[in-house]
């Protein structure tokens, strides 16, 4: 045990946000925290975290255990360059990291101007740079608030093989459910200020949730057939009604008082939109660059009616550029964006529109429209803000004070009161819970117009495009039909190699394990070939260990030699990924000698 977590409670307000939970912390496991906007899971964070003293309760931190925290928005100097921002924020573990080290986590995130100042930085490139600081940290424990944030998909990516390969235990809140399943092995969920705790990862989660909520229904049914029944005995009038009687109609009063299993309350988006004629939006021969860089370079597109397009590519590529341009905000150097006469463009930006902290919750919807007409008839304003999930105590807050999670949620149900026909969403699952994204999810399904996104929610992509563009990063977008999974499949080999996508486990899986998986199911033998490789792999292994060793040496005395530390960063890769596949062999081979050696005692 590492961290106890006790009987916490944590009040803002009236309300209670955690009532008496306890959460555990071992040694190496690795813990998902998951729910609703505001439902009190970056609050948990920081009192496992010691960042904030709980009001009832304790947190106990065993022995000298070392916690790098990384919060939703990091606190940064802004006078530090890069580099000293990331050294001072290993420090706090007790070991500062090596500059050599810095520079190559910081590479990995994106950043490689490591002389820059923090305050010039944007608030996605801050958080990159202090989870750079967090991951160099020599911690037992890391606490991480939405490490994907900003993070563009290949990035994603490294960080998930990287918290798989850590040693030290991990607790975060995410909302990539790939991410989040692939990781943990714990999830914990906070739900009506109480935590819930499930020993699986998240696809195992979601059955016993649907198998719970089913339990649940049955209850409620069960309670409201007896309720019924008590019911008609107790309408029948005062037949004989005596002392023998009076249990039931105590069993009765009881009855009527429960208030049963409270349902959780669902957001549901109906799909608003308008009529779209047949010619919607065009891109012919369009480029745009800023200075000497070209973003995009002679791009042609036409959107169909009922187009689902998804946009990916590296951070600053120009992906939010291109959606500028369909939406008419920002205008091509060359080329040109035709709009149809029936368009109504919906634009949710990746920086919620700024919002006056002082306005209450009911009046910013009001300012784009009293009632809304929606297939079920006309909703009024109020009414889609209970669709959103902002009761009506709620809709009289000011916007102050929202969670960040809740204003997007507030400036996502903004943009849908226009009843666009065409919808661009930038990032539109940044700092939404998995509840909200999946309704969304819906929505987007149902929407009778043409939707294009830009995400690095990687199941998001997969769950919501049939065709998918990708920004190359030399002003040229290729195109792939098929969601984020079918993207993969297609790219080409030295690309797709690398990646640690398993939208469908069987064929994703490295050579290794499928043979094992089958060859296991046959006869055990070994082919002359794998013989030959039995008796050698462990000397290949051994001098792969030698090679990384030697690299990281080399690493170590680069690191002034910007260009030689990239190449040795590279090789370091290669090697690496040589030694995760001569490790699986040598995991199939040694699987089938043993069951060979079984098979001769038989």
């Amino acid at each position: 045990m590492l961290v106890a977590g006790e009987n916490l409670f944590k009040q803002y307000g009236e309300t209670p946000l955690l009532n008496h939970c306890s959460l555990y912390i071992s040694e190496g496991e690795k813990i998902g925290v998951i729910g609703r906007n505001g439902a009190g899971k970056s609050t948990l964070l920081k009192l496992m975290a010691g960042k904030e003293l709980p009001d009832g309760g304790t947190v106990t931190v065993h022995g000298s255990i070392r916690i790098g925290y990384l919060p939703q928005i990091p606190p940064v100097t802004d006078s530090h360059t890069v580099l000293e921002q990331v050294l001072a924020d290993t420090v706090l573990s007790g070991e500062r990291a090596e500059e050599y080290e810095a520079k190559q986590m910081l590479s990995r995130l994106g950043i490689s101007d490591t002389e820059a100042l923090v305050g010039t930085l944007s608030g996605g490139q801050k958080k990159r740079v202090a989870l750079a600081g967090v991951l160099l940290s020599r911690c037992e424990i890391l606490i991480l608030d939405e490490p994907t944030n900003h993070l563009d998909d290949e990035m994603i990516r490294w960080l998930e093989n990287w918290l798989i390969r850590y040693k030290g235990a991990l607790l975060m809140v995410t909302h990539d459910r790939y991410f989040l399943d692939r990781i943990v092995s714990r999830i914990a969920e906070v739900r009506g200020a109480g935590l819930h705790l499930y020993n699986c990862n998240y696809a195992s989660y979601l059955e016993l949730r649907a198998q719970q909520e089913e339990m649940e229904a049955g209850t409620q049914r069960k309670r409201q057939s007896l309720l019924r029944k008590e019911l008609a005995w107790m309408q029948q009038g005062p037949k004989a009604r005596g002392t023998k009687s009076r249990s039931r109609i105590e069993r009765f009063e009881a009855l009527e008082a429960q208030t049963g299993q409270e349902a959780a309350r669902k957001l549901e988006l109906q799909s608003v939109s308008t009529r779209l004629g047949k010619k919607t939006i065009e891109l012919h021969g369009v480029t745009k660059g800023y200075g000497d860089r070209v973003l995009i370079q002679d791009f042609d597109q036409m959107i169909a009616r009922d187009a689902r397009i998804g946009i990916v590519g590296p951070n600053g590529c120009g992906k939010s550029t291109l959606l500028k341009l369909i939406a008419g905000q920002h205008q091509p150097d060359s080329g040109e964006v035709i709009v149809g006469d029936t368009v109504q463009i919906g634009y949710f930006a990746q920086d919620c529109a700024e919002m006056d902290p002082g306005m209450r919750v009911i009046d910013f919807v009001k300012s784009f429209g009293e009632t809304v007409q929606t297939v079920d008839g006309t909703v009024t304003a109020s009414q889609m803000l209970e669709q959103f999930l902002f009761p009506a105590d709620l809709q009289w807050n000011t916007i102050s004070r929202l969670s960040g999670g809740e204003r997007r949620r507030l400036y996502l149900l903004s943009v849908l009161m226009t009843a666009p026909n065409i919808l661009l969403l930038d990032e539109p699952t940044n700092d939404l819970d998995i509840d909200t994204s999946m309704v969304l999810e819906e929505y987007i399904e149902g929407f009778s117009g043409a939707v294009v996104l830009v995400s690095h929610d990687r199941y998001f992509l997969d769950k919501t495009t049939d065709h998918i563009l990708e920004f190359q990063g030399d002003g040229q977008i290729r195109k792939y039909l098929g969601g984020y999974s079918e993207y993969l499949n297609q790219r080409e080999p030295d690309a797709s190699s690398q990646r640690s996508d398993k939208a469908e486990p069987e064929r994703d899986k490295p050579k290794a394990k499928r043979e094992r998986s089958s060859s296991l199911q046959a006869k055990a033998r070994f082919t002359f070939k794998e013989q030959r490789e039995y008796e050698e792999i462990d000397d290949v292994i051994a001098g792969l260990e030698q090679k990384r060793a030697e690299v990281e040496k080399a690493i170590a005395e680069a690191a002034s030699d910007f260009e030689e530390l990239q190449r040795l960063l590279v090789l370091q890769d290669e090697i690496h990924q040589q030694l995760e596949e001569q490790t699986e062999r040598w995991l199939y081979l040694n699987d089938l000698a043993d069951r060979i050696e079984q098979e001769s005692k038989l």
